[in-house]
């Protein structure tokens, strides 16, 4: 692995008085794949949103490459998330607008592209995610697992130096989950940087170059799979309920 893209430190959040995140401390390497699991309602969201500035953390630090960023200074903040880009689990797509111009969109107001090359980065990017026949197609004549790959193509067309998935496939049906999984392999092949909450088996134990298992707001285990998904740890434990649950692995 390379060297540290983000890193965050004691990132602590609370809502309405309730503690949701305590003193989270997490460092991603470039090319890395780092998993959260863990029971619902653990902090792995909320981590994700506080690591994309998305939610402002109520206390920790936060570094891109090493340089401590400045979240109070809106320009810096703005710089910050065009590099780190979010993929959520119900998508955030324009429903008034077009697969290619949910791209766009973004190139022509933030990066100021005009519209030719806008349209053909975006078509680079919906082409990588199988979906350059889709690209005059509203959210609402796509399927679900069409509208995360939109979703996906619309973060990598920022150029993110690291990709947070939140749950990415929580929201699909089991028979359209695989062209998401599929297009999450090929960019873990390419080196993209990632780190991904999910309940998906599949994804924990192929994918990860580290497991994080969140508690409470807390991370209380942390290691390579190797190591974690070993019988009588708690990322182990969690995942043999997800079987029981989903048959995977039967």
């Amino acid at each position: 692995m390379g060297d540290p893209i983000l890193r965050v430190e004691n990132i602590g959040k609370s809502f309405n008085g309730e503690v949701i995140l305590k003193g989270v401390d997490l460092c991603l390497n470039k090319g890395e794949i780092k998993i959260l699991i863990g029971p619902s309602g653990g902090g792995k969201s909320t981590l994700l949103q506080c690591m994309n500035c998305l939610v402002h953390p109520d206390s920790g630090k936060i570094w891109l490459e090493e340089k401590p960023v400045d979240i109070a200074t809106k320009k810096e903040l703005y710089a910050f998330r065009q590099q780190v880009g979010m993929i959520f689990q119900d998508f955030n797509l324009f429903d008034h607008l077009t697969a290619l111009d949910n791209l766009t969109i973004a190139l022509r107001r933030v990066k100021k592209m005009g519209i030719k090359a806008a349209t053909a980065r975006a078509m680079t990017e919906l082409t990588q995610v199988g979906l350059a026949d889709k690209t005059h197609l509203y959210p609402a004549e796509l399927s679900g697992g069409q509208k995360q790959r939109v979703a996906i193509a619309r973060a990598l067309a920022m150029d993110p130096k690291v990709l947070l998935l939140d749950e990415p496939t929580s929201a699909l049906d089991p028979e359209v989950m695989g062209e998401v999984i599929d297009v999450i392999r090929n960019l873990a092949k390419k080196g993209m940087t990632m780190i991904m909450a999910t309940h998906q088996i599949n994804l924990i134990s192929t994918l990860a170059d580290e497991i994080l298992f969140m508690e409470a707001g807390s991370v209380v285990e942390q290691g390579q799979p190797k190591d974690l998904l070993v019988q009588g740890t708690r990322s182990q434990d969690f995942c043999n309920k997800l079987n029981s649950l989903t048959g995977e692995g039967k």
